[in-house]
């Protein structure tokens, strides 16, 4: 019964106290004008979550110990670097972000070497700057390419990265194929003029040799002549290119044939019949000039000159009257 009479009441509102000040300078008609009006709302400032809100993640597992842990890390790292130890660390075990990736299995565990001959797997990574500090992951395999590139007796080259942790090096060796000599320094050279090493040896010793400026990037054209020579290619001591523009044959028993600028190949075809019709390059002679089409010119050494000249008769001198 209590309970029906009770929620059969209307609700009973009580106003707050105000300050008696208040009420005594309130007039009756300021109450009455504002009677009517809606209640105001109160203003309220977009502020965002609070800070309660704002760090409750840090209450979940497992994330409050990782937080604490990169505050700690960042205080260790401030101080390494002050202290010179973070510098001594990336020498020791590279940068940040490959020591991350090699934790996570992108190491470089296997690198596959292939197409070398004269160059070590050694001389390779030294020169491509691959280490065991680095990830698979962050490694520019363009960049490795270029430093391969860069090494004289590599000819192309190819990087391949086979996640998660191997490496694929395949390069073309640029082959020596002859000796340049310039300026009293002596290079082997490959076949398209590439200077690819010193003379340090004899291993290179049997290859051809050219001398002139420019003489190795006509390298080909020199080979050509000497591959023409049939045989006498054996007796080829060196092909010298005369003012950038034809070339001297010098034989092993110093014999200079010169050879035109246009179609070497006939004055060729003259020297290896002279030869064999005239043993020409078995006599005391000096040079051998075949650059006119029509002729040939032979200058004889000084002591061949020498007895030619005292086994020509001489003419006597008619006596005056």
């Amino acid at each position: 019964m209590r309970e029906s009479l009770a929620t059969s009441l209307p609700p009973v509102h009580f106003p707050l106290a105000q300050p008696e000040a208040a009420v005594a300078g309130a007039s009756y008609a300021s109450a009455a004008a504002t009677a009517d009006l809606p209640p105001q709302q109160p203003h309220r400032l977009d502020d965002g979550p609070s800070a309660l809100q704002r760090y409750a993640f840090l209450a979940r597992p497992g994330v409050g110990l990782a937080a604490v842990l990169l505050l700690f890390g960042g205080v260790g790292l401030a101080g390494a670097l002050q202290n010179g130890g973070y510098d001594a660390l990336i020498r020791r075990e590279g940068q940040p972000w490959d020591i991350a990736a090699r934790a996570f299995g992108f190491d470089i565990s296997a690198v596959t070497i292939t197409g070398q001959s004269r160059l070590t797997e050694n001389e390779l990574l030294d020169a491509a700057g691959v280490t065991p500090r680095q990830s698979l992951l962050f490694l520019d395999a363009g960049a490795v390419r270029e430093r391969l590139l860069a090494i004289p007796l590599v000819k192309t080259a190819r990087v391949m990265k086979l996640y998660p942790n191997r490496l694929v090096v395949a390069i073309e060796e640029r082959r020596p194929q002859a000796l340049w000599q310039r300026d009293g320094r002596i290079s082997v050279v490959s076949d398209d003029g590439v200077a690819i090493d010193e003379l340090r040896d004899e291993r290179y010793l049997g290859l051809p040799f050219v001398v002139g400026e420019g003489a190795q990037k006509r390298l080909p054209e020199f080979l050509a002549i000497r591959e023409g020579m049939g045989d006498l290619a054996q007796r080829v001591k060196a092909g010298v290119l005369v003012a950038n523009r034809r070339w001297d044959i010098e034989m092993t028993n110093g014999v200079i044939v010169k050879l035109p600028e246009a179609d070497p190949g006939r004055a060729i075809g003259a020297l290896i019949r002279l030869q064999r019709e005239a043993r020409i390059l078995d006599k005391d002679v000096m040079a051998i000039d075949l650059r006119a089409a029509d002729r040939v010119t032979v200058r004889l050494t000084e002591e061949a000159a020498a007895a030619r000249e005292a086994a020509l008769p001489h003419k006597t001198k008619k006596a005056g009257g």
